[in-house]
Formats: C-alpha cells, sequence, structure tokens
C-alpha cells in the first residue's frame, strides 16, 4: 500500500501537470520555496496543515483532493497496460516451458 506522503506527492504532481504550471510556478502561488515543493513532490517531506491548505487553493481544488486515492483515467490505463504486459510475459513464459518439457520427454 502507498503511504500517505507518496500519496500527496503523486497528486500534488498530477494536479500541477494538469494546470500546466510547473513546481516554480507553484511554489510562487502557495508562498513557499521551489526546493520544499520537490520535496514533497518525491515524498521526502510532509506539510503542514497551513501548507497543505494553501497547496489546494493554489491548484483550485478542495485540500482532501491531495489525500484522494481515486485512480485518475490515466493512472488506471497505465495500471492494465501492466497487468497485461505482465499476463502476456506469463502465458509466453510457461508457453516456452512447456515445449521445452515436451520436447525433452519426446513430445514434439
Amino acid at each position: 500500500m502507498t503511504n500517505i506522503k507518496e500519496i500527496l506527492a503523486l497528486n500534488l504532481k498530477e494536479n500541477r501537470r494538469k494546470l500546466g504550471i510547473t513546481q516554480p510556478e507553484l511554489a510562487e502561488r502557495a508562498g513557499m520555496s521551489t526546493q520544499y515543493l520537490a520535496m514533497i513532490e518525491i515524498a521526502r517531506k510532509f506539510p503542514t496543515a497551513d501548507i497543505l491548505e494553501r497547496l489546494a487553493v493554489a491548484l483550485g481544488i478542495n485540500t482532501n483532493e491531495l489525500f484522494s486515492v481515486a485512480v485518475s483515467p490515466e493512472r488506471a490505463i497505465e495500471e492494465l497496460q501492466r497487468a497485461v504486459v505482465k499476463n502476456i510475459e506469463q502465458v509466453v513464459t510457461e508457453a516456452i516451458e512447456k515445449t521445452l518439457t515436451d520436447k525433452f520427454k519426446g513430445k514434439e
């Protein structure tokens, strides 16, 4: 399970990118340093309630949206693609193993 710092980091980045703004732009809007924002976005720091509120206002969202674990359509597609690739790899590996096993047992 992802921890709260990682959830916040992901939601900050996603919301900032949706607005099409850079870290320095968001940091300025929220009245904080770019370096501190960068540390929050890589889940190294966790901001105070005051800073969370300023970030939400700067992003035009509710504070609780910074902690939402709802999956965006883009993220859902990426997760689905990873799952499909993993399943394909597993099926191919099993088919190769069966082919090799059958060949060594004299079945071709």
